[in-house]
């Protein structure tokens, strides 16, 4: 397996950086977050012109990638800046639109699956589409607030099909996400939609899956900058009158979450690599079920080496650590995809 990026996603990678880094500090974060639109749309503009969506997008629609490393690519760098823009609405939406002409041009599009009694599993939706008319609720549905189009799986007589729909249409109540960023409730009541896909069971999984591949990325980039910050804060805090990270069980509890970082790297790239294979679908679900639980458990261990200060709204740590937890709980949590996992062995 080939480890090194191509220089295209390389140059992709730093350009982004640079950007997160002068266009979100985390005051800017902060401050855009939390409160309604729960995002920046002068910021989302300068993404779309910056060409990061053509990198979702498969050549044979107009884009430059939609590969697996393609989507590593760009998360783990948003990952990094805790950018709360809704991109991850583009991931899904490119897996199942033929034309994604206006998705490239930075239209929002919003995927509208889980409900309240179907959180992962799309078998079990209960959102009814008869004659181009919905009728049922979406719950958590990340970025509809903001979304001009909602793509909204819905059960059509015995498959599941995906509609399309201005998201003006729709009854949404949008709020921000614990940990920043925007989400909503849906509810569709004899609602008009246009049929874009039936038999969609499979393509629906394929983008769950490329969705559940970002969060992993997204994951791996925020990790890295709590993996630094924890070092400064052990190297630099003293107790005693010495540094904390004099003491030698902080020193073995640090090593241990750079190896997990690690191993959190490696599934990563396998599944990456499997992407557009029969494969992929289970290296997704090892994927998801790993990082979800290494997430977390830097979250725990970096805010209680840090103390205190660890959950306080002005130490970015904080905000850090909420990305982190709540990525485990979107598109499928580290039990439920342990349970993909064991229903392949059965």
């Amino acid at each position: 397996m080939n480890f090194e990026q191509t220089d295209d996603r390389r140059m992709l990678a730093e350009t982004l950086r640079r950007y997160l880094t002068d266009a979100y500090g985390m005051e800017h974060r902060t401050a855009t977050a939390y409160d309604a639109p729960f995002h920046n749309p002068e910021k989302w503009a300068e993404l779309t012109e910056l060409g990061i969506f053509y990198a979702l997008v498969d050549e044979g629609k107009g884009g430059m990638g939609g590969h697996g490393f393609d989507i590593v690519c760009v998360f783990e760098e948003l990952g990094r800046a805790l950018c709360p823009e809704p991109v991850l609405g583009q991931v899904l939406a490119a897996s199942l639109l033929d034309d994604p002409e206006a998705l490239l041009g930075g239209t929002r599009y919003a995927l509208a699956i889980s409900e309240t009694d179907a959180p992962y599993d799309i078998r079990d939706l209960t959102t009814e589409a008869v004659d181009g008319r919905l009728t049922g609720r979406k719950t958590v549905v990340y970025g509809a607030p903001t979304a001009e189009i909602l793509l909204v799986a819905a059960r059509q007589g015995d498959d599941i099909a995906v509609f399309q729909m201005p998201a003006s249409e729709a009854d949404i109540t949008g709020y921000a996400m614990i940990d920043g960023g925007p989400a909503g409730e849906v509810f569709f009541d004899n609602t008009p939609a246009t049929l874009i896909m039936d038999n969609a069971e499979c393509a629906l999984q394929t983008a769950l899956d490329r969705g559940a591949l970002a969060l992993c990325a997204e994951a791996l980039g925020a990790m890295g900058v709590v993996q630094d910050m924890l070092v400064d804060y052990l190297k630099t805090r003293t107790q005693f009158g010495q540094p904390l990270g004099a003491f030698q069980v902080l020193q073995h509890r640090t090593i241990d979450l750079a190896i997990e970082i690690e191993q959190a790297r490696s599934i990563i790239i396998l599944a990456a690599s499997a992407d557009g294979t029969d494969a992929f679908p289970k290296r997704a679900a090892q994927a998801k079920h790993l990082v979800g639980k290494i997430a977390r458990q830097v979250a725990e261990e970096a805010i209680q080496m840090h103390g205190g200060i660890g959950i306080t709204w002005e130490y970015p740590l904080s905000h850090y650590a909420k990305r982190l937890v709540m990525i485990d709980h979107q598109l499928g949590d580290s039990d439920w995809h342990l349970e993909r996992l064991m229903a392949d062995l059965a």
